[in-house]
């Protein structure tokens, strides 16, 4: 005994265990009869384990009852269900494999009672359904389908995508006969209005339309255009982006250089009024570019020539003449308002109009900058300088501060100094004889031209005078000792 089962996914054939499961054989020959899988989607795909089907709406329907047995069917809602039978010789080893699906008896978790859906096995050894599937059938042909639902795209919960449903059901062998109150149907019933609502994507829908391919190029170009005026739109470069350019306009390019304004109006005014007529030039050298826009006062006159004007010789030069698709214009009235509105409303001034927006010159070279040759090239400037050994606090001790400090070398005792740069001796306070405190770094420097009179003068000052630590010092020792000056020096 077998039944075809037509599926969206291919033709199967099944191959019935009459003598190993009479009850569920006779259900499922039955159900066939009565056109009860018409229809009915397979769910619940489980890759190289399983499939689910036989519920006439599945259960992504809210309606769904879960499928009834013929009898159910017949004799009404007490019979939807019936025991099922396990017989120890069937297992679940092969693919193909043909089950009832089956659920436990809310009273006794032992018995375990069927309806109408159905598993087939899509992979070897799925022995987890023992038990818990009855089997009553194996495939014999149709793996190729098998193999197609194996591979369906599904959702998390197993449900394909792409529907696929049991189209028709064929009794090739019945050894059963009919229960009292069975009724065959003369043809395939149409699907029911429950059963259309559950479709998600029908499995004859063209998923890849036929289009134009001029047209879908057309309606790309359209896309990137409104794409780019709308950046256009976000840098400022255009009022708004969907601008057009003028209609009175024209573009004329392939200008001889020696063309001028004034030659192209005299030509072109024979159309119309012209309101301004430029050819475009180079900003620092005032050359031509070899193209020119010319407005005329109305619409009529721009478009006449434009067909008459197309490679007219002017100037040994044939001109092309188009409509122009410039904005610049356009935009720099809008902007020259805009910014006028910011200066009306914020007084004026600043940049773009407003007055506490400047113009970020992080980097740059000012023109106030003071560029002297004994400065070097750092990136802070005075500002950030002055006071910067205030602001560190107590970063180093008081003795290294001191020794920093220029107003701290009046306080040690000074010696004669070796001399250096052909016999210079700097001041009594280690000054350079300017007033300023000794550099501490050694890499070479341009240095101001000194005054030698003043540094000969402060020398001699600094001769005369007695040293005020000098004096404390021969208090102190009593003398003064030379190698104890001359290790002082060292340390310093």
């Amino acid at each position: 005994m077998s039944v075809l089962l037509e599926t969206s996914a291919g033709d199967i054939v099944i191959d019935l265990l009459v003598d190993y499961a009479p009850k569920e054989c006779e259900n499922f020959i039955k159900l066939c009869k009565a056109k009860y899988y018409n229809f009915s989607p397979v769910h619940s795909i489980q890759q190289n384990f399983s499939f689910q089907t036989g519920d006439p709406l599945g259960p992504t329907s809210s309606s769904s009852d879960g499928g009834s047995s013929i009898w159910g069917i017949i004799s009404g809602p007490s019979k939807k269900t019936f025991p099922a039978t396990f017989h120890p010789k069937l297992k679940h080893l092969e693919r193909g494999t043909v089950s009832m699906a089956t659920a436990p008896h809310p009273s006794d978790p032992e018995k375990r009672f069927a309806g109408s859906q159905f598993i087939v096995t899509l992979g070897e050894n799925t022995d987890y359904l023992d038990g818990k599937a009855a089997i009553f059938g194996k495939v014999v042909e149709g793996f190729d389908a098998l193999e197609k639902i194996n591979g369906a795209i599904t959702d998390k919960e197993g449900h394909p995508l792409v529907d696929i449903r049991i189209k028709h059901t064929i009794i090739l062998d019945d050894p059963y006969p009919d229960p009292p109150g069975l009724r065959e149907p003369s043809q395939s019933p149409p699907p029911s209005q429950a059963q259309l609502a559950t479709v998600r994507i029908a499995d004859d829908a063209a998923l890849t339309e036929e289009v134009d391919e001029e047209a879908a190029a057309r309606d790309r170009r359209e896309r990137e255009a409104r794409a780019q005026a709308l950046t256009l739109e976000m840098m400022g470069d255009l009022p708004f982006a969907e601008v057009k350019p003028p209609e009175n306009v024209l573009f004329v390019c392939k200008l001889n250089p020696v063309t001028t304004d004034a030659d192209l109006e005299l030509i072109f005014s024979r159309f119309g009024k012209i309101l301004s007529c430029e050819v475009i030039r180079d900003k620092k050298t005032g050359d031509s570019l070899q193209y020119a826009f010319v407005e005329f006062e109305d619409k009529a006159s721009c478009e006449g020539a434009y067909f008459k004007m197309q490679g007219v010789l002017i100037d040994d030069r044939r001109i092309h003449v188009d409509f122009s698709q410039s904005v610049s214009k356009l935009a720099e009235v809008w902007r020259g308002g805009e910014n006028a509105k910011r200066k009306r409303r914020h007084g004026g001034g600043g940049w773009g109009g407003v007055k506490g927006l400047e113009k970020w010159r992080k980097y740059r070279e000012e023109d106030d900058y003071d560029d002297r040759d004994d400065r070097y090239g750092m990136v802070y400037g005075d500002e950030e300088m002055r006071g910067r050994h205030e602001r560190q606090g107590d970063g180093g001790d008081a003795k290294d501060r001191r020794d920093r400090d220029p107003d701290h070398f009046g306080d040690r005792p000074q010696r004669d100094r070796p001399r250096d740069d052909g016999g210079r001796r700097d001041g009594g306070r280690g000054d350079r004889g300017d007033g300023e405190p000794p550099r501490r770094s050694r890499s070479p420097r341009r240095d101001k031209p000194r005054d030698r009179d003043r540094f000969d003068n402060h020398r001699n000052d600094d001769r005369g005078k007695p040293r005020r630590d000098d004096r404390q010092r021969g208090g102190r020792d009593g003398g003064y000792d030379r190698d104890r000056g001359r290790s002082d020096y060292r340390r310093r």
